[in-house]
């Protein structure tokens, strides 16, 4: 097991914060850095002292895989044991564990017998695990994650070890390079946030109303060019629709959710290894623990999560033979809203204890990255000519000049001209709204309440606009509405 350089340091960085008392530690790496082969050696070593280590994974599914990895890497499969329900290698007597949370959280952890425990994507937090952490004070924990930017982690672990980072790991050729093509951008408007993150229902409205699903899969046909691609969707209705738009397109789909069993999951990732499927469609998960060879990444799960996002991307990061790059699709505008995800990372460099210092709360925001107005490639900040098209737009006077006759206005006119010059379409909208609330005779306050869950703002500016005949995008826009609205009384 021939460790790479930054693998050997972030494990003498370890040792240095295990020899200097800390007992709750985060290693933080990138996806693709590595992380099991680190894992596994700390399993070694310790095995070597005499010592009985558990590895905790996040998720059921992420059990046999992280065996097999664990195999791979020179521990005996004599030595292992799983802790997972009625598993066919559970053996409390082996000196190596391998156990899900979602088990341990059921079981009474005092009568489990280990001298270290590491918890592999530790950015998910479980009360369980916090608990037992709480229990086992002398044990050292070892948290492993690409993403440990949850807020208040640091309340719970002491130490962040991070030996390296995504741009490193690009230069180096362990990570691969990767292009982000804003794909098209969607109307997000009247989509709530929840904890932090969009609403799932409406996003999933906003993700699949007019043209954006069969936009996906054009821009795919055309862009894509036939590339084993990952596309990351907002929930299951979502992911179906977008699976059976790619087959009505020609192109072989598959479908997994965080419900899809082991059994049929592997066989998905086995045709789409083999080329037999070209595309697969996600919700809930492979995001975290999959090693496939992806060289295109569809994000139409658009997210405020950093954490989400460069799990996300990470999923097309791994190196394979013959991959020069990986393509990133971007049906979500999630990149022009965060940043890069190597920015992302450099924005958490120490763990989150939940509190907002002076500095992190009035610190000037960092540029975020454009579009090509030209092809849509992802331009970092501050780049004027695209490096992918070579299109440099012209600067723009900010002066707007239109054709129009002079004429004499007071000061009242003058205002009631600037409202009917500005935002044209948004007063074509709340035209069209007071013409379907006076149509079906809606409550007088109707149409600006409409106009605000649209928009985000009350139509203040527009009191002088006359109900008018609304367009197909209206109307399109207020049945999604109601249907959203129905689903919700009917659930």
């Amino acid at each position: 097991m021939i460790l790479r350089p930054p693998q050997t340091r972030t494990l003498n960085s370890l040792a240095k914060a295990i020899l200097a008392g800390k007992r709750k530690i985060v290693v933080q790496a990138p996806t693709g850095f590595g992380k099991t082969v680190v894992g596994a050696r700390i399993v070694a070593g310790h095995r070597a002292k005499g010592g009985r280590p558990i590895f905790v994974c996040p998720a059921v599914s992420l059990i046999d895989q992280t065996v097999t990895r664990l195999t791979q890497y020179g521990i005996p499969l004599s030595d292992i044991g799983v802790i997972q329900a009625d598993h066919p290698m559970t053996d409390y007597a082996k000196p190596v564990q391998v156990a899900s949370i979602q088990t341990l959280s059921r079981r009474n952890t005092n009568r489990i017998d280990a001298s270290l425990v590491l918890v592999d994507e530790c950015h998910k937090v479980f009360k369980a695990q916090l608990r037992w952490m709480d229990q086992w004070n002398n044990v050292p924990f070892i948290g492993l994650s690409a993403t440990p930017w949850t807020k208040g982690l640091g309340k719970h672990w002491e130490e962040l070890v991070c030996e390296t980072s995504i741009g490193e790991l690009i230069r180096d050729g362990y990570l691969s390079p990767y292009r982000v093509f804003a794909a098209s951008h969607p109307d997000l408007a009247g989509v709530r946030t929840v904890a932090g993150d969009y609403h799932e229902g409406d996003l999933s409205d906003a993700m699949q109303r007019g043209a954006i699903v069969g936009d996906t899969v054009s821009h795919w046909m055309t862009h894509g060019q036939g590339r084993p691609t990952l596309a990351f969707c907002v929930d299951r209705a979502h992911a179906k629709h977008m699976q059976t738009e790619f087959i009505a397109a020609g192109v072989s789909a598959g479908y997994v959710d965080a419900y899809t069993d082991r059994e049929e999951r592997q066989e998905i990732a086995d045709q789409f290894h083999r080329g037999e499927l070209t595309v697969v469609c996600s919700v809930g998960c492979l995001t975290t623990g999959v090693d496939w060879d992806v060289r295109c990444i569809i994000l139409a799960r658009p997210t405020k999560s950093p954490m989400l996002y460069v799990q996300i991307i990470g999923r097309g990061l791994r190196t394979a033979d013959g991959k020069d790059d990986c393509l990133i699709l971007d049906h979500s505008d999630s990149t022009i809203r965060l940043g890069f995800p190597e920015d992302v990372e450099a924005q958490h460099s120490a763990l989150c204890d939940g509190k907002i210092t002076e500095r992190n709360a009035t610190e000037r925001e960092e540029p975020l990255p454009k579009p090509c107005g030209s092809c849509g490639f992802i331009k970092a900040p501050k780049v004027h000519k695209c490096p992918a098209c070579g299109f440099a737009p012209e600067k723009k006077s900010e002066v707007e000049t239109f054709s129009a006759e002079l004429e004499e206005l007071g000061s009242k006119a003058q205002r009631k001209a600037n409202r009917v010059m500005a935002n044209p379409e948004k007063r074509e909208w709340f035209a069209g709204l007071q013409m379907i609330s006076k149509r079906y005779q809606y409550k007088s306050g109707w149409a600006a309440h409409q106009y605000r869950k649209k928009f985000g703002v009350w139509p203040n500016a527009h009191k002088d606009v006359n109900a008018a005949e609304p367009s197909t995008e209206v109307l399109s826009w207020v049945r999604s509405q109601q249907i959203r609205y129905a689903k919700r009384r009917a659930s």
